[in-house]
Formats: structure tokens, sequence, C-alpha cells
């Protein structure tokens, strides 16, 4: 059974830092190109980046230089450090196993359940 455990989200203030985490099951990332995914409220589910097993990351623009993708094959995890943190920022963010690189929302396999991060102004 496939399983995507995400932790480490909060609230912060502007420009604060935080951490997620990503327990994965299996051999996904061996599989597939893994990555992190936000959805705001009423706003549509949008990628953040992504990491193929021996590659080079991806990363959206708008968190490019702020938000680092990386990945312990060894431990199945998956994590993002996300620092300069904005309340753009805010929303649900999800781990996930997708079958291409795009950060498409549609290439995705597997889902977390997710995990919110709030950030005040």
């Amino acid at each position: 059974q496939v399983q995507l455990v995400e932790s480490g989200g909060g609230s912060v203030q502007t420009g604060g830092s935080l951490r997620l985490s990503c327990a994965a099951s299996g051999s996904l990332f061996s599989r597939y190109y893994m990555g992190w995914f936000r959805q705001a409220p009423g706003k549509e589910r949008e990628g953040v980046a992504g990491i193929p097993s021996n590659g080079v990351p991806t990363y959206a623009a708008y968190v490019k230089g702020r938000f680092t993708i990386s990945q312990d094959i060894a431990k199945n995890m998956l994590y993002l450090e996300m620092r300069d943190l904005k309340p753009e920022d805010t929303g649900m963010y999800y781990c996930a196993a997708m079958r291409r690189r795009q950060l498409s929302p549609r290439d995705v396999e597997y889902w977390g359940q997710g995990t919110q991060v709030t950030v005040s102004s």
C-alpha cells in the first residue's frame, strides 16, 4: 500500500522559515518523480517543486530561490525547506509521486493528505 505522510507545517510570520517532511512507502523514489504541491483556499492546486531520484530539481517560479527540495532515498524521505515565507505561500502543502517532471497535478499518481502552512503578515 502506497503512503505519503507529510509533517512540519505550522504558522509563521512573514519572512519566517519552515521545513516540511514527507515519509514515503515502498520504492516510490525509484519509480516516480517526487514533488510538492500546494493549494490555497479557493484556488487550484499548483506545483511547487519536484526532484527525480538522480537529477536536478525543478521549481515553480514563485518559490525559486526561497524553497529547496531534497530527498533521503535511503530513508524514503522527501523534504521542502522554505524560507523568506510570504502570506501568499499560505495553503495546504501536499507531497506527491508524479509520472512526469512537469509539476502538473494531472501527472500525480499518488497524493499525501497534506500539511497546513499559514504565513501571517
